[in-house]
């Protein structure tokens, strides 16, 4: 009878701990790092309490998701942007997620997702500049983020420009009277003006045209790539990206 007892005592151990794992979640399978830019609000930004780590944003919390898709740990390496696919292909990292817009020359030494977040340029000017379009800043000054769209657009102008490292520091230049405008992708444009009184967006939609967000792996990953699809088909189809663009892009 004691014997019974224990056999069952055991059973019932088993099924406990089976219950708890699973509550708990699967263990992950290794980690997926991640490299991103985080001077690109709101996609990517350092915060006090990020998502993963100090790091926080729409592209944050998409990789975060990702990882629990394909069970392994989300881990973010921050990097200057013109890094990222040099660190990519280098082995340094997995996959790229910084608001990377999807292009002929970039997918000739990397493979993309499928985009997740359509976006476009947008011009930041004092209020009463007068810049009206584009081509308003073909006699101005304006101030560009070092491989982003924007430098792709005003280059492609043929204006006079300077490239920053970083979005603040081109919005500095226009705030302190440096440089007439800077040219930025529009979610991050709403979120600098909302943060710096006097400045406002122009938009010039028959110049700056749409363009698509996208991750990027190591060429012929198909294995990774395939998985993140997957993950990222699944938030498009219930709404979650849509929600974290509403929640990152609403956010003071």
């Amino acid at each position: 009878m004691k014997k019974s007892i224990r056999i069952i005592a055991a059973a019932l151990i088993a099924v406990l701990m089976t219950a708890c794992l699973t509550a708990c979640g699967k263990k992950t399978e290794g980690t997926i790092k991640f490299g991103t830019n985080a001077e690109f609000p709101p996609f990517e930004f350092v915060a006090a309490n990020g998502v993963i780590g100090e790091f926080d944003g729409i592209d944050i919390a998409i990789a975060k998701q990702i990882g629990e898709d394909i069970n392994m740990e989300a881990k973010i390496e921050n990097m200057e942007f013109d890094s990222l696919l040099v660190a990519l292909q280098n082995k340094q990292i997995d996959a790229v997620i910084a608001g990377m817009t999807v292009t002929e020359e970039r997918a000739e030494s990397v493979d993309f997702s499928t985009p997740y977040y359509s976006a476009t340029q947008v011009i930041i000017t004092k209020e009463g500049s007068g810049i009206k379009s584009a081509a308003d800043l073909a006699d101005k000054f304006t101030s560009v983020v070092q491989g982003y769209t924007g430098e792709t657009c005003i280059v492609d102008l043929g204006y006079r420009y300077e490239s920053f490292k970083k979005g603040t520091e081109c919005v500095m230049e226009l705030v302190n009277g440096k440089c007439d405008a800077v040219v930025i992708d529009s979610a991050t444009a709403s979120k600098y003006v909302a943060d710096n009184k006097g400045l406002v967006i122009v938009e010039d939609p028959a110049v700056f045209g749409n363009e698509e967000y996208a991750i990027a792996v190591a060429k012929g990953n198909k294995e990774l790539l395939d998985k993140i699809n997957a993950s990222i088909e699944k938030m498009l189809a219930n709404g979650t990206i849509a929600t974290l663009g509403d929640k990152y892009c609403s956010a003071e």
